[in-house]
């Protein structure tokens, strides 16, 4: 099957690509992703993956508009269902580029990732198969973390260390912020 396959970023992409692969698929990649902030990291995100495309012959289509202000006008008071919104901005595009592409199905590498809401994921995925008549290739790409981040480490690509958003930034690096939220839980 032709496999349009929503990629975050080029580490998250190096698991599910391989995957694919060996189960006889062909992943074609799409580079959609509004949410990413700083508009440095958009860029450093953008070349890892166009390198780690070069390094394993990996097809991708790239969306190269930095979509800052339309993520932040989606979020923007819903922080708390941010995720959701967030994969919907990027999902539902997928689908539509992939029926363009002439695709049997559709994924994302965001069902590689621990840190991503893997079972809300899956849930808005499967609503967009049934919307679009595309079917949805589910794969719980977890299963291959470790091995993602090594082949990452082995082909030297960059690894970011938070998810993309503005949020998640100072999720990870406000000590405090941090604090607060384990305390609340």
């Amino acid at each position: 099957m032709k496999i349009f396959l929503h990629t975050c970023c080029g580490p998250c992409a190096a698991y599910p690509v391989k995957r694919l692969r060996e189960l006889g698929h062909q992943p074609l990649g799409y580079f959609f992703n509004p949410n990413i902030h700083p508009y440095r990291e958009f860029r450093r995100r953008l070349t890892t993956l166009r390198e780690l495309s070069e390094k394993i012959d990996f097809s991708v289509e790239y969306e190269e508009e930095y979509g800052l202000r339309d993520y932040m006008r989606q979020v923007v008071f819903h922080e708390d269902s941010r995720c959701g919104l967030c994969y919907a901005m990027r999902l539902e595009p997928t689908v539509i580029k992939a029926m363009e592409a002439g695709a049997d199905a559709f994924s994302t590498t965001l069902l590689y990732s621990r840190y991503q809401r893997h079972s809300l994921i899956k849930e808005q995925c499967e609503q967009l198969s049934a919307t679009y008549d595309l079917p949805f290739f589910y794969q719980d790409f977890r299963e291959g973390w470790q091995e993602g981040i090594d082949l990452s480490i082995a082909m030297g690509l960059y690894r970011q260390p938070y998810c993309g958003c503005v949020y998640s930034e100072q999720e990870r690096y406000d000590k405090k912020l941090r604090k607060r939220m384990r305390a609340a839980k």
